[in-house]
């Protein structure tokens, strides 16, 4: 199936099939100049694919984990597009999950004012999160995202089958995601966790977790007002990120930050359905650290955050709080001496 990004001039289709990545020059213009780009995580066999598929490719492995969205790493990206003569016609493929696509998009975006970008999502978490959208971004002084610029996509491709490749704690890491979505936003879905076995649901959470996002960016493209409501678990997550340096993955902090931004009745929900799914409900970390990183998050401005509660599942809220209001909240979900990992 085909899920359309309605963004006028920037509209783009998410590619959602099983086998799609054999037909993959029948959905992207590669018949030019191509930087495909992947990390050595991925199966190296989804970048060839792609590769024998491009008229000109040019590809570039980069190390897994955040460590490569570095100002270092995208100068050797774009060294290797100069060296290799690429024009303002030419193109990038990423082909991995959310940090290869956070960094060729941002590579996209800024060689020669801006080239096409295509992502083929491998990751249960890019699937649901990083292939809606268009943001894109490097990390800078230890700060996760911080430099970065809307890109869209001329089109994402998601074959399912190449999930089925991740190790269990990757998946459940990118289910973290979809249960944002779902307790946000869609109160049947966040159901199907509850009830339902979501290995056997996977495309049908994926489906409905993207449609979601699709449906909020449609709406507010750039960040405005509504997309805010995308970051609910991610104020304190990223926090919790920053702190466990590679130690915990993103959804699994974003799956612990969104437990104090829950009320009671909804955090009881939540709860059984973190530990069915195996994700974490607390960090073994100094609350302080946590509390100096989210200091430094980008949506902080003038001593005040921007955070998202979630009241009732299926429905949310957006709310404007003093930043020392949060450290109470950090301090029930983080602790030095329990918790994961």
């Amino acid at each position: 199936m085909q899920i359309p990004v309605r963004l006028k001039e920037r509209s783009y289709p998410i590619i959602l099939e099983r086998g799609a990545l054999q037909r993959v020059n029948t959905y992207f213009d590669l018949n030019r100049k191509v930087l495909v780009l992947t990390d050595d995580g991925v199966p190296r066999v989804y970048a060839e694919t792609v590769a024998a598929a491009c008229r000109a490719p040019l590809l570039e492995i980069v190390p897994q984990g955040e460590g490569s969205k570095s100002f270092a790493v995208l100068e050797r990206i774009l060294a290797r597009m100069l060296e290799a003569g690429f024009s303002r016609k030419d193109c990038v493929v990423t082909v991995g999950g959310g940090m290869v696509s956070d960094l060729g998009g941002f590579a996209a975006s800024v060689y020669m004012r801006g080239i096409d970008c295509y992502a083929v999502s491998t990751t249960v978490l890019s699937s649901v999160d990083a292939s809606v959208g268009g943001k894109t971004a490097i990390n800078f002084a230890g700060i996760k995202n911080v430099i970065g610029a809307f890109k869209q996509p001329k089109a994402v491709l998601i074959a399912p089958e190449t999930l089925s490749t991740l190790p269990d704690r990757q998946i459940r890491n990118g289910l973290a995601e979809a249960v944002k979505m779902a307790l946000t936003s869609d109160a049947a879905l966040f159901s199907l966790f509850e009830t339902g076995d979501p290995s056997e649901n996977l495309d049908e959470i994926l489906v409905r977790a993207i449609q979601i996002k699709r449906d909020v960016v449609e709406r507010d493209e750039t960040e405005q007002n509504l997309r805010r409501i995308l970051n609910f678990g991610h104020t304190i997550g990223h926090g919790i990120e920053s702190t466990a340096n590679g130690a915990l993955y993103h959804g699994e902090c974003v799956a612990i930050g969104m437990l104090p931004m829950c009320s009671e009745p909804v955090r009881a929900r939540l709860l059984p359905v973190l530990q069915k799914l195996r994700l974490p409900t607390s960090a073994a970390l100094d609350p302080a650290a946590v509390y100096a990183a989210l200091t430094h998050d980008k949506k902080a401005s003038a001593e005040r955050v921007s955070i998202v509660r979630v009241d009732e599942i299926g429905s949310c809220r957006i709310e404007t709080v003093p930043l020392a209001s949060l450290r109470p909240l950090i301090d029930s979900v983080v602790h030095p001496k329990g918790g994961f990992p």
